[in-house]
């Protein structure tokens, strides 16, 4: 079986998946695919700290906020959990075996009580970002698949790290790919097949 990995860059409530396989030399995009992990029935799900922001910050407020987001995240990660699966079985399907995955994640600040993210429009943003990405880890460790976590902002310098004098002819080659694999090939989709890369250099 041929070694495969793939990386993932979340926004809120969906997220773009790049599955590859290959060295640097020889780099083979096998899968790529919008993977969707809020369930829009649930209302605000896409947005959920936002829509919690709406309870409010009373004592009873607070309670029904983490009832909301905990079921929230319940929901999140089985859907994560199932598309990830998806991916893996039709590539195993097909000859292939994943050694590892990767998450791409923002600063990696702490975040404060839960209260005080409520009060916060910016907070908001960055718990959510968060919220969507723990849920596609979460599923990966699920499937007990080996899973790192790259920062962004570190993306670069992980990628001289992992390939030395190669990695800007690795970007170069993963910028490229669009004119021969077609739309859709966005910024999402370079981040996501780079750090697919680097992990399975690892």
């Amino acid at each position: 079986m041929k070694a495969a990995a793939f990386g993932v860059r979340m926004h809120s409530g969906w997220g773009v998946l790049v599955a590859v396989s290959g060295d640097p030399s020889s780099l083979e995009v096998i899968d790529r695919r919008r993977v969707v992990i809020a369930d829009p029935a649930i209302p605000g799900a896409k947005q959920p700290y936002h829509h919690a922001a709406g309870l409010g910050t009373s004592e009873l407020g607070l309670r029904e906020s983490e009832k909301y987001l905990a079921s929230c995240a319940t929901v999140s990660e089985r859907l994560a959990f199932t598309a990830i699966e998806d991916v893996v079985r039709k590539l195993e399907g097909r000859d292939h075996r994943i050694v590892g995955s990767a998450v791409l994640l923002a600063s990696g600040h702490a975040l404060p009580p839960l209260a005080k993210i409520l009060g916060s429009h910016p907070l908001l943003h960055t718990a959510e970002g968060q919220f969507f990405r723990n849920a596609a880890i979460q599923a990966c460790l699920r499937l007990k698949l080996v899973v790192a976590g790259i920062r962004e902002c570190d993306l670069e310098e992980q990628a001289k790290t992992t390939f030395g004098r190669a990695a800007s002819r690795v970007q170069e080659r993963i910028a490229s790919l669009g004119s021969s694999i077609g739309p859709p090939w966005t910024k999402d989709h370079k981040a996501a097949a780079l750090a697919a890369l680097i992990a399975l250099a690892a």
